[in-house]
């Protein structure tokens, strides 16, 4: 696939995402998910080598499908390709517009910004409302704790460290594979992050079968993370202060990965994350990061805001990236020369 088609394709997902979000049924991710709990009912046992099994061939199934969808579009007829002294130009204009309009399926099937911010708005509207049982039902959109009894100060809590470390899982990692692998680089890492959902949780089925999933997606949002915890910091009011308890806490999480992205957020916001998270019948207590006072329901749509810049900021990155690299390899000399 030519560079200059994922750019586009990548710049027109991201808008289409802006504009319609996900789909209310028949999402891609899941129907990916639904056909994952299938094979897992086959292959499930309390052992890492059947959820090693599981991983692989979920995520190289969605990885070939991209794989084959990209080299269909560069069989698709598109007339003899113009030259210019001795350069080939790009593709035929049909070719081209396949090759645009597959990433951006791809990119839109995968992205998660516009209705990871919508979910942070309706949170802060039920809050704002008094409304506590509006707000407990509708935490499960963003993360998996027991909201049951959650009053407006940890729901508000709750919120922002969900769209912090979700700014990472549903934005900027995707845009980064896609910059890097294309349509396979979307799809295999949206089917590695939604198996880290359904098995890599911590709990007695899914301690060894879902160690794999949980690994992998440790590995492929390690890059994005951080990624996400600059641009959060460069978007802040104060960098200094943002950067600061970036640099002190991030590492506290006991993931390798979200304490980055809550560290940036809290420090962009001026308030402190963590503290005692329940999901079900299992407490985690996770360490204080930042240096303000506890979230509060206001905050909710500050976080939103920064949400919202961190992905624009992300997609600009995306677009203007693979669109840099022709002009760096024309620059280099030819082998041998």
């Amino acid at each position: 696939m030519h560079i200059w088609s994922r750019s586009a394709g990548i710049a027109l997902g991201v808008l289409v995402d802006a504009v319609v979000g996900d789909p209310r049924r028949g999402h891609p991710v899941a129907l990916f998910g639904r056909a994952a709990a299938a094979l897992e009912r086959r292959l499930y046992g309390d052992a890492r080598p059947n959820g090693v099994a599981h991983v692989a061939i979920c995520v190289g199934a969605a990885a070939g499908l991209g794989a084959l969808a990209s080299l269909a579009t560069e069989r698709v007829p598109g007339g003899s390709p113009t030259r210019l002294g001795s350069s080939t130009a790009g593709p035929g204009v049909v070719r081209a517009v396949a090759e645009v309009g597959l990433t951006a399926a791809a990119t839109w099937a995968v992205l998660g910004g516009t209705t990871l911010a919508r979910e942070g708005v309706h949170m802060a509207e039920a809050l704002e409302a008094k409304d506590i049982e509006a707000a407990r039902k509708r935490l499960p959109h963003l993360c998996g704790r027991d909201p049951r009894t959650l009053e407006a100060p940890e729901l508000a809590r709750a919120t922002v460290e969900s769209l912090a470390e979700n700014t990472s899982d549903a934005v900027v990692a995707p845009l980064f594979w896609g910059v890097i692998a294309g349509v396979p680089g979307l799809l295999a890492y949206r089917a590695v992050n939604t198996l880290d959902a359904m098995v890599g949780h911590r709990s007695p089925r899914y301690e060894r079968f879902g160690w794999a999933a949980a690994r992998l997606d440790d590995v492929a949002n390690y890059v994005p993370a951080r990624i996400t915890g600059l641009l959060a910091v460069m978007a802040a009011p104060d960098s200094g202060r943002a950067l600061r308890v970036l640099r002190r806490d991030g590492h506290r999480h006991p993931s390798p990965n979200a304490g980055r992205c809550e560290a940036a957020f809290a420090g962009a916001l001026d308030v402190t994350l963590g503290g005692v998270n329940v999901y079900g019948s299992r407490v985690e207590h996770r360490p204080e990061m930042g240096e303000g006072p506890r979230p509060e329901v206001r905050d909710i749509r500050r976080a939103v805001r920064l949400t919202r810049t961190v992905s624009l900021a992300a997609a600009a990155i995306a677009v203007l990236a693979p669109a840099l690299w022709p002009r760096r390899a024309r620059r280099s000399p030819a082998p041998g020369a």
